[in-house]
């Protein structure tokens, strides 16, 4: 669980790359973090969804 949140994390940083990057119209830096975003939310949210919410 807490590598998917690890894992949420770094997605959502990468996401405030994408609109920083593009803001100073450095499209391949952006396009690096597009891809981070990308491959960072799908492992976030698989590992989540595959080993689930701690049970209480």
């Amino acid at each position: 669980m807490a590598l998917g949140v690890t894992l949420l994390f770094v997605a959502i940083l990468s996401a405030i790359a994408v609109v920083r990057e593009t803001k100073r119209r450095n499209f391949f830096g952006a396009g690096f973090a597009v891809l981070s975003v990308l491959v960072f939310g799908f492992f976030s949210v698989m590992t989540i969804f595959i080993s689930g919410a701690p049970e209480v």
